[in-house]
């Protein structure tokens, strides 16, 4: 007999229709609207990323017209030319050192944050970067690092900080004039008096060279050095003043050059040293008995130090790589905070009431709970790294950017840039992408692995 509800008697009651479940009783959609709804970005991945590599693939197997097929030829061309070999090279440079300090600095950031007051304003300095697009930094840093002290930043640090500790040369160029009626000559870069002084007797060391405007401030207008008995005196000014004068002698509107170191050497050593007054007068008291020469060392006209080559061929790519870690610190100090806030403190409050300084407690605690982030971070970094053109691209001069060159932009060059051989220009795109893939993979991995 069947029941009221159309059942057989006995059997179990059937199951209600339940409201949001497919065919298959799966919470959701069917598949087959789920397809539907996947469609368009199948179409645009295959459109933008799937095509554009199987295309790269054949494409790369042909010359630089496209109509003859030339095989492995173009992916050999990448391991046996010179300029190629200097891209896989600094490729492997980028690799190997931009990724490892944008962790560690980014560790270090993190670290910084939780012991700070205005830990905030200091993540938001850090991070701002992030928000200046890598053409943009690339400009930034062009500029940064131009030669000129009065407009490259970095050169303007390096002089400052070098003439605190040691001074420049006051008068890069300074020099006597270049007759036989000069009282002196130089020697080795050194302004050296023709004939021996004796005490009691001035010495005139008139120099040109320099332009009258580029004295020091305090400089005053010159005269003449009275000579005690028993005193070397004598006076360096600068014999020249527009619109004429008389040579080596001291005009009124001649100014003397103050700071200017003076040797007196006798027997080949150097006896006293002085240095001289804003009027360019100079004395040695209490020298010896003698005739004595008087030197104005090459220190006083060298060339000022005027900071390093930073876009020279030595140092362009340490400098790119670190406008890379100027974009990128922040975003390795935020990943890496995060990873800090869920550490669990009753771990670290443990080690270190078992007697753990602080150092111990990082290496040994914070260190391996953070590894998996600093995993990510790493790894992130080396496939950035492996893509990076925009920073070489801008900061490089065009001279030395074969001394920069990374595989990225290589590819660009020899595709676009005037090289006109897409043959090439594709094999290094899939040797690119061969380089990144097992980086991918391995994240990909560890991301199935935390969803397990």
């Amino acid at each position: 007999m069947a029941r009221g509800d159309g059942t057989p008697a006995g059997g179990p009651p059937a199951a209600p229709a339940r409201r949001g479940y497919g065919r298959s009783g799966n919470l959701g959609p069917s598949p087959r609207v789920a397809l539907f709804f996947l469609l368009p970005a199948v179409v645009l991945l295959g459109a933008w990323v799937v095509y554009p590599i199987i295309y790269s693939i054949f494409r790369s197997l042909y010359d630089s017209t496209g109509g003859t097929f030339v095989g492995l030829r173009n992916y050999g061309s990448i391991f046996t030319d010179s300029s190629m070999l200097t891209t896989i090279r600094n490729n492997l440079i980028w690799v190997v050192v931009a990724p490892s300090l944008v962790t560690a600095l980014g560790l270090l950031f993190a670290v910084l944050t939780e012991r700070i007051r205005w830990a905030s304003a200091f993540k938001l300095i850090v991070f701002m970067p992030m928000a200046v697009s890598l053409l943009a930094s690339g400009v930034i840093f062009r500029l940064v690092y131009e030669q000129d002290p009065d407009k490259g930043v970095a050169n303007a640090i390096m002089t400052s900080v070098h003439d605190v500790f040691l001074q420049s040369s006051g008068y890069p160029g300074a020099r006597p004039r270049e007759n036989d009626a000069a009282p002196a000559a130089l020697n080795a870069g050194a302004v050296v008096t023709k004939q021996p002084a004796q005490a009691g007797q001035a010495v005139n060391i008139p120099l040109v060279g320099i332009r009258p405007e580029s004295l020091p401030g305090d400089a005053a207008p010159a005269r003449q050095a009275p000579a005690a008995p028993g005193e070397v005196a004598g006076t360096v000014w600068l014999d020249f003043v527009p619109g004429g004068g008389t040579v080596n002698e001291m005009d009124p509107k001649e100014k003397g050059m103050p700071g200017v170191t003076v040797e007196a050497v006798s027997g080949g050593a150097v006896r006293a040293t002085t240095e001289t007054a804003p009027d360019g007068t100079f004395k040695f008291a209490g020298l010896p008995a003698g005739s004595y020469e008087l030197r104005l060392p090459s220190s006083n006209f060298a060339t000022p130090f005027g900071g390093l080559t930073w876009l020279g061929p030595a140092l362009i790519t340490p400098a790119i790589i670190g406008a890379f870690i100027w974009v990128w610190a922040g975003f390795a100090m935020v990943l890496i905070a995060a990873g800090l806030s869920a550490i669990p403190r009753d771990a670290l409050e443990a080690a270190r009431i078992d007697g753990a300084t602080e150092w111990q407690v990082f290496r040994r605690i914070t260190i391996p709970l953070l590894s998996p982030v600093l995993l990510v971070v790493l790894v992130t970094m080396i496939i950035n790294t492996l893509k990076v053109f925009d920073l070489v691209f801008v900061i490089a001069p065009g001279s030395v950017q074969p001394n920069a060159n990374v595989i990225a932009l290589e590819m660009w060059r020899v595709s676009f840039g005037g090289g006109g051989n897409q043959g090439l220009g594709s094999a290094l795109a899939i040797f690119l992408l061969i380089l990144v893939l097992p980086f991918m993979a391995l994240n990909i991995r560890r991301f199935r692995r935390e969803q397990t």
